[in-house]
């Protein structure tokens, strides 16, 4: 420190005389306490990751894909299930107050709260204990959480019927009868257009129009009434032939229904 006019010059010995790049130690520095990214560190992630993935392709080589038959959007029976890892939020929505007109709080409220609650974890939480049982709230929030999804999912596996779900999705072989395109039915079906939406195989098009020959119990005359005054979504002027067309049209498809069902 040097004494001048008014003035004082105090040198600082903590800022160094020529600067330094801010370079990190050597990790050969700590002995036993780290190791190179490269290729020591690397090389550990990719073996691991290695295993995993060949786990994996061995698992989905092992076991076959549970798939099921193609979707019917008309099929008001059938009951979907999500998969294993949507199983609670599938349970969560059975109960009184998370369901019916509460659809939104089980399908959006809960869940946002609850993963709304572990992005803000970090900030509501911010003590600087490492061990659990010095963090007993979050340590119980998240035990919570935990035992909330076990039970829900352990629920909805236990409640569901997988016999009926088996059956539902079952795959069905093609059609075991050949249709007769030459038949004087098939012409009629063909030239009022019936085939657009009931297919040339006549098992109709999911979601548009059901099958023509999967109802062995359906008479000639029910059917005739339904090709000329429709039924549901189907309407009553799309058949546009004669009487004699329509009686040979009904007598066609019904049998056609007893061949299908002999040869199921």
């Amino acid at each position: 420190m040097h004494r001048g006019k008014g003035m004082k010059f105090v040198g600082d010995s903590r800022i160094p005389a020529t600067r330094k790049p801010n370079i990190p130690k050597d990790y050969s520095e700590y002995p036993g306490k780290t190791e190179a990214f490269w290729p020591n560190f690397l090389l550990k992630e990719w073996m691991v990751g290695a295993v995993f993935l060949i786990a994996f392709l061995c698992l989905t080589v092992a076991h076959q894909p549970p798939l099921e038959r193609v979707a019917d959007p008309t099929d008001t029976a059938y009951i979907p299930l999500p998969d294993w890892y949507f199983l609670f939020l599938y349970e969560l929505l059975k109960y009184q107050y998370a369901a019916g007109p509460y659809t939104v709080i089980g399908a959006m409220v809960m869940p946002g709260l609850a993963f709304g609650a572990l992005l803000l974890a970090p900030f509501l939480d911010r003590g600087p204990e490492r061990r659990p049982s010095k963090r007993p709230i979050a340590t119980g929030l998240m035990l919570l959480g935990i035992a909330s999804i076990f039970f829900l999912t352990w629920q909805s596996v236990d409640s569901h019927d997988w016999e009926a779900a088996a059956e539902q999705g079952e795959i069905r072989d093609e059609l075991a009868i050949e249709i007769d395109e030459e038949a004087e039915g098939y012409q009629i079906l063909s030239a009022n257009t019936c085939l657009s939406c009931h297919a040339n195989n006549l098992q109709g098009t999911p979601g548009l129009a059901p099958s023509l020959i999967d109802n062995p119990d359906m008479t000639p005359e029910e059917y005739a009434d339904i090709a000329k005054n429709g039924v549901g979504t189907m309407p009553g002027d799309v058949f546009k032939g004669t009487d004699e067309e329509l009686e040979v049209l009904a007598e066609y498809l019904v049998e056609m229904n007893k061949l299908a069902a002999e040869a199921e």
